[in-house]
């Protein structure tokens, strides 16, 4: 019967508890960075906001195919 068992058991191998706690780690880490990213870039849009008025400011010379609708598109903020 002593074949069939398994006598080697690791709780600290990589699909025990150090696995777990790698996995959590790893999982927060992108959380935090993620996070960061997300507020940068919040950040960023409330000091830059955005101006939409080469779009709504006339609306009257866009054509339905013209190269020069690229003048009425978005545009980066500055």
């Amino acid at each position: 019967m002593s074949a069939t068992e398994n006598t080697k058991r690791a709780v600290f191998g990589l699909n025990g508890v150090t696995g777990m706690l790698i996995a959590t780690v790893l999982l927060l880490s992108i959380l935090v960075g993620l996070t960061i990213w997300g507020i940068s870039v919040q950040q960023g849009s409330a000091t830059n906001p955005y101006d939409p008025t080469p779009i709504t400011s006339s609306l009257d010379n866009v054509k339905m195919i013209s190269t020069d609708n690229a003048n009425f598109a978005f545009k980066d903020a500055k």
